[in-house]
């Protein structure tokens, strides 16, 4: 994948299902496995403008099918990294600062990320 790539929320939905799915799909595999009814060629024009990012590869069958170019933990992972950077300076402090400041997190929250970092750090 493109690095500098920015995938639409639309688009971010047709990767969804690729991820889901595990394996290449074909057009109409991947509209009917949407949670919204777009119409086809809606679909397809999201498949193409994600292709032509390389975010996803086709290859001709029978039909196309489409498989994502990057696993869905690495995305996450980009676009974490994007977020924190753009928003927070690049500090993962100030991003669970501006969390706590919000309310957004609750004690169980805190609690639950507290054990995780016991654990894994």
């Amino acid at each position: 994948m493109n690095k500098k790539a920015i995938v639409s929320d639309a688009e971010l939905e047709i990767l969804e299902v690729l991820w889901s799915a595990g394996a290449a799909l074909n057009s109409a595999e991947i509209r009917t496995r949407l949670s919204k009814s777009w119409e086809r060629t809606t679909v397809l024009t999201l498949i193409q403008r994600l292709v032509k990012k390389g975010v996803i590869s086709q290859e001709k069958r029978d039909v196309y099918y489409y498989a994502p170019c990057i696993r869905r933990e690495d995305y996450v992972k980009e676009e974490t990294k994007n977020f924190v950077d753009k928003f927070f300076k690049g500090s993962s402090r100030n991003l669970a600062a501006a969390l706590v400041n919000s309310e957004a997190l609750t004690k169980e929250d805190i609690e639950e990320l507290r054990d995780y970092f016991n654990q894994n750090c």
